[in-house]
């Protein structure tokens, strides 16, 4: 078996080396050389006059075809990448976009406001009660104490309080609740 193997090697070496010298020595003859040379440039000249005749008919030529070819790759892969950008927008405004939730969110900040809107409202008309109440105890104070010292200091709180409550009564609702 190692002798089979051994001398197949052998074989295959010399074989190699005997068609690299004749394949040498052809290719340093000029008269081989000469003609591949000119089988070279005849068949340059056969694809010209293959692609002269199928421009004259109108059919494309392999290089157009594979001009045609590479165009079709870059559109394909421009629009795979339109189309991955086009799935990110996509997935993004459904993120955004859950309208139901946003929607669900607006509509509890509404009943919020309407709360503490309605509540500054009672309070305001709270406020205005204790106001004229008030009003009423510095009547009062006024009739009780006139001349005296403690009926002398009631106007000026009352002048302090209504001052407050002229045309700034709004802001002051506000700020007691």
């Amino acid at each position: 078996m190692e002798e089979e193997d051994g001398l197949r090697n052998r074989l295959t070496r010399q074989g190699e080396e005997a068609l690299g010298r004749v394949a040498q020595e052809l290719l340093e003859n000029p008269l081989v050389s000469g003609a591949l040379t000119r089988a070279f440039e005849a068949r340059e000249k056969a694809v010209q006059a293959q692609e002269v005749a199928m421009g004259a008919l109108n059919l494309p030529s392999a290089a157009d075809l594979e001009r045609l070819t590479r165009r079709l790759r870059s559109v394909s892969q421009r629009l795979e990448g339109i189309e991955e950008a086009l799935d990110r927008v996509d997935d993004r405004v459904e993120s955004l976009g859950s309208s139901s939730a946003v929607a669900n969110r607006l509509l509890a900040m509404e009943a919020d406001l309407e709360r503490i809107g309605s509540k500054l409202d009672r309070s305001g008309a709270q406020l205005e009660k204790v106001e004229s109440k008030l009003d009423a105890i510095d009547k009062r104070v006024e009739k009780v104490g006139k001349g005296s010292a403690k009926g002398k200091a009631a106007p000026a709180r009352r002048s302090a309080r209504s001052s407050s409550s002229s045309g700034a009564s709004k802001p002051s609702k506000a700020k007691t609740t």
